[in-house]
């Protein structure tokens, strides 16, 4: 490729599930700021034209005909000579669904690449719903430059990268949509320095905003040059269209400084996170109100801030009785702390839980970090009002809780770790009873792969952990144990 310059925009934007005409819009206003800022290529998140995850929606085959139909509209719209789009859509091709994306430029679709890795953590099982695609080779741009277009988890496939390099990707262009999580965008970080370092290019990692049920998507999009350096960074949980300058320099293509936003973390990233998939649940649900089912307590006080940060003070109503039902349009909601979740204590009135991943040390130190700082876009006062005088939360009674949802962990090993022997077997007693409230509790935004409330127990059972020692086993009184490949032969 011998041009020497290149405009990309990229569009971190909020989508809704299965709202095809309404994802095509946002992809439509996109292209139309992208023209005007002189952009040649708008690229969108992945999935984008019917939202992520679309779990089994994606199987439907008016779905896929709603998504293809609409994908071919854009395309012939791109004969116009504004800017090619980068889009994510399911696509059916030989009998078989895909996790595609597609380049539409003059008037039609000129390339289709598909997901390699396919995902399966948590809430998200796309092997149940997609095929894997080939190994991709790089997407060529108006002979301009060939773009490596690794979707979601074939970042974290080095076999990926490494094919669109060997066949001589220029740049890489990743389209994600990853939940926020504690601590991610390290992870991130170091999964793209460690594509970079394995292909020398430099590399474009694009990601969705909003929520979307229990997930929370924060954006927090950037670009690495070859060298590794960071030269944009997009805000978090907010949506953002910028346009990246790249320059042709000894044959090697260059992003042109930019913008480097500064990311929230640790408490207050978790708040905004809870704010940002409130406000989208509400939305996204066609409700135009909230109520507060409020129990006079910490965690009611922490719901009922967020939710004026989400929507505003005029849309928040409170129900101090706590009793009947909301009105029309009116989406209820509780604030029911993670480690009160985790005992049982979840199954109350409330279509919607802010608190869900929160745990009830974290609902204190909200409440403190709440009373003098305001996330970016919130709605609420400058100063959160009425979010003091509750009593700390129990330390010791929070950190068991937290323990006993670890699978690997029993009584004795918490013991071991300095807490008091009746009290770790009470929550023990409480956590493995409580497995139907856990499910009958509202949903909320889930901040970790590890939630206190994602464990699952059957429902009814009789197992008790009494607390004792590990078991050792008598290897003595084994005979014989099969290995792979039939190696072993008991008689």
């Amino acid at each position: 490729m011998t041009a020497t310059s290149l405009r990309i925009a990229l569009a971190q934007l909020n989508p809704t599930i299965g709202d095809i005409a309404g994802n095509a819009a946002l992809i439509r206003s996109a292209r139309r700021q992208a023209a005007d800022a002189g952009a040649e290529l708008v690229a969108f998140p992945e999935l984008f034209l019917c939202g992520w995850p679309p779990e089994d929606l994606a199987l439907a085959p008016a779905f896929q005909d709603g998504c293809r139909k609409t994908c071919e509209d854009l395309a012939r719209e791109t004969a116009d000579g504004g800017p090619a789009l980068l889009i994510g859509l399911p696509w059916v091709e030989g009998g078989r669904l895909y996790n595609g994306v597609a380049l539409l430029d003059a008037g039609l679709i000129q390339s289709v690449r598909f997901k390699v890795a396919l995902e399966r953590d948590g809430l998200i099982d796309e092997p149940r719903t997609f095929t894997a695609g080939p190994l991709p080779g790089p997407i060529v741009f108006r002979d301009k430059v060939r773009l490596g277009v690794p979707v979601g988890g074939d970042l974290h496939d080095g076999e990926v990268v490494e094919c669109l390099a060997e066949t001589g990707a220029e740049l890489l262009l990743a389209l994600a949509a990853s939940p926020f999580r504690r601590g991610g965008s390290d992870t991130r970080l170091s999964t793209a320095v460690a594509r970079i370092v394995e292909s020398a290019l430099p590399l474009i990692w694009l990601n969705q905003t909003g929520g979307q049920g229990e997930l929370v998507f924060d954006g927090a999009s950037f670009v690495l040059a070859a060298d590794r350096s960071l030269t944009h960074q997009l805000p978090a949980f907010r949506d953002a269209l910028i346009v990246t300058d790249w320059r042709r320099e000894a044959g090697r293509l260059r992003a042109e400084s930019g913008e480097v936003a500064a990311l929230e973390a640790g408490d207050e990233a978790d708040y905004a996170a809870c704010v940002l998939g409130l406000r989208d649940f509400v939305q996204k649900s066609g409700s135009s109100r909230i109520l507060l089912r409020d129990f006079g307590d910490a965690g009611s006080a922490l719901a009922a801030v967020m939710a004026v940060d989400a929507l505003g003070p005029a849309r928040m109503l409170r129900d101090p009785a706590a009793t009947g039902a909301a009105a029309p349009q009116t989406l209820s909601i509780v604030g029911i702390d993670a480690s009160r979740l985790a005992l049982g204590e979840g199954s109350r009135l409330g279509d919607f839980n802010p608190l869900k991943d929160i745990s009830a040390t974290q609902v204190t130190r909200l409440l403190a970090l709440r009373r003098n700082w305001r996330p970016a876009g919130a709605l609420g006062p400058e100063e959160g009002e009425g979010l003091d005088g509750f009593p700390p939360a129990d330390a010791a009674q929070d950190a068991i809780v937290a323990l006993l949802a670890d699978p690997a962990l029993r009584v004795a090993d918490i013991v071991a770790r300095g807490h008091d022997r009746d009290v770790v077997m009470r929550l023990m007693q409480a956590f493995l009873q409580s497995e139907g409230a856990r499910r009958r509790a509202a949903p909320g935004p889930l901040l970790s792969s590890d939630a206190m409330t994602q464990r699952r127990l059957p429902l009814l059972h009789r197992f008790e952990d009494t607390g004792c020692e590990p078991h050792k086993p008598d290897h003595g009184l084994v005979r014989g144990v099969g290995r792979a490949g039939g190696e072993a032969i008991d008689f």
